[in-house]
């Protein structure tokens, strides 16, 4: 797809005891080999002028050309390894009801390489050539060399989801909400796109920021997208943190210029939202199937990344919890109250909210990850070890054996009857509501959910007391309804067909 996507392949992570103390202190191995000749195994700290620099060279496409085509794995001695690529599958051949693909590859000390997927003859641009290592043996699980590289695809997504088996439905609304998750949920051929255009967007972003680690995060990767999600990504440029008002808004400058010039047969419509946390939106004109993917990318948004994969231990550690999730966040979408760009609330907030309901109940259905495994979610954990921290969880069994529409129901009964707003603040954190705090971040906002890992209140946009009104008008109408009917057509009546969108 970009012209400098010579493999797809990630090396694999270190042990812990080999983990560095600086995330970006070693060249990833998919650097291209101008930049290693050019750049050694010592790179600067981050400049701007640089970055203009290294821009305008990669805009006029001054890296030594190859012909991109269907090739036979480059052999070289002692060397990584370079597989043929292969014809995309056919978008129209893929089903909207198709069964959940094998995402995960058995757990073994292999390294894990994709295969480079060849565009028509019209989008085929040149590679760099082959990379020559000192051995195999430098590709090893283990390789203090390999600290930083963002985690192959198939290490960030256990516990595996062809593990996570659905719920029995003993009633009508249960099977109802399993029937619209099923429907619904982001099948892996979804994700598999969104991951192939991050690992070649990587490729194209290092030439202007060498040390730069380009991560899947959000919805996409914890377990709670649909088949429509938007892909989030988060753009990793030094480990210190970075001004969102000046300098974030430049690093995304240069990355827009990059996709709208360099990849602008590839992207379309970057654009740069000058946001509290800024971001470039942007469609992947390539791998567009029933409808064009739209992406988000910030720049060192850490605490997205620490909590895409909290949410995902979340969502596989119980079974009743994703179709739960997947439902409520349909029927909020519907009754126009799941937007914080227009004063309602964030996805994020509305996840929150549910993994909140379900730690409350008189006998819980999750526990407090972050109170049981601190270790497992430290906020101070190196960015490329957070991958394995979902790993490291122990099986969980709930003694709750609520159906998921008795769930659906009591969910909506404890924010219309139970739940204090005016008091209260909803903590996944600790497991329980806690008193309101007084500082600014939560004066005069009328719904208070921390954010799990750096304490904000992630439901701040509900600012207007209309707004929150109309939010807890929904929430009353949606109990007395199922509670009345026990019928998910009542509070969704729209087609199955309409709601994957």
């Amino acid at each position: 797809m970009f012209p400098n996507s010579f493999s797809l392949g990630h090396p694999p992570f270190p042990s812990k005891h080999q983990q560095q103390s600086n995330l970006f202190s070693i060249l990833p191995m998919n650097m291209s080999p101008t930049l290693v000749s050019h750049q050694q195994t010592v790179v600067p700290p981050l400049n701007f002028h640089t970055a203009v620099g290294n821009l305008a060279a990669a805009a006029t496409g001054t890296q030594q050309p190859m012909t991109y085509g269907n090739v036979s794995p480059v052999s070289t001695s002692d060397a990584l390894t370079l597989f043929q690529g292969r014809k995309r599958q056919s978008e129209r051949s893929v089903s909207r009801n198709i069964k959940r693909q094998r995402v995960n590859s058995q757990n073994s000390d292999r390294t894990v390489v994709k295969q480079a997927v060849p565009l028509p003859a019209e989008r085929r641009h040149s590679f760099p050539g082959p990379i020559s290592t000192r051995s195999p043996s430098f590709l090893r699980r283990g390789s203090p060399a390999l600290a930083g590289c963002v985690p192959p695809l198939q290490d960030t997504l256990r516990p595996d989801p062809r593990e996570a088996r659905l719920p029995l439905a003993k009633d009508e609304l249960s099977q109802q909400v399993l029937e619209l998750f099923q429907a619904c949920r982001q099948q892996a051929s979804d994700l598999n796109r969104k991951e192939l255009c991050r690992t070649e967007l990587q490729r194209e972003i290092q030439l202007i920021f060498p040390r730069s680690r380009l991560y899947l995060v959000g919805s996409s990767l914890n377990g709670f997208g649909t088949r429509s999600s938007d892909g989030d990504l988060c753009l990793v440029v030094k480990e210190e943190p970075v001004n969102q008002k000046t300098e974030a808004r430049r690093i995304l400058s240069l990355v827009q210029k990059l996709f709208s010039t360099k990849l602008s047969n590839f992207i379309e419509r970057p654009q740069l939202i000058r946001a509290k946390v800024p971001i470039v939106k942007f469609r992947d004109k390539v791998r567009q199937v029933f409808f064009y993917v739209e992406f988000d990318l910030n720049v060192n948004n850490v605490v997205g990344i620490r909590n895409t994969f909290l949410l995902r231990t979340y969502a596989f550690i119980e079974n009743r919890v994703r179709p739960l999730v997947l439902v409520i966040k349909k029927w909020a979408s519907s009754h126009d109250i799941n937007d914080a760009s227009r004063g309602t609330l964030s996805s994020y907030s509305l996840v929150l909210m549910v993994l909140h309901y379900l730690q409350t109940l008189p006998e819980p259905i999750l526990p407090s990850l972050q109170k049981n495994y601190p270790e497992c979610f430290d906020p101070t954990m190196q960015l490329h070890l957070v991958h394995q921290a979902p790993c490291s969880i122990p099986p969980y069994t709930s003694k709750n054996r609520s159906s998921l529409g008795d769930l659906l129901i009591g969910f909506f009964k404890y924010y219309a009857t139970e739940f204090d707003w005016s008091r209260q603040m909803i903590s996944v954190r600790e497991a329980k509501a806690l008193p309101r705090p007084d500082g600014i971040e939560w004066r005069n906002k009328f719904i208070c959910v921390e954010e799990p890992f750096d304490g904000t209140n992630t439901a701040r946009a509900v600012h207007e007391k209309q707004k929150f009104d109309m939010i807890r008008g929904e929430f009353a109408q949606a109990w007395r309804l199922l509670r009345d009917k026990r019928d998910l057509k009542y509070i969704l009546p729209l087609r199955a067909d309409k709601l994957k969108r």
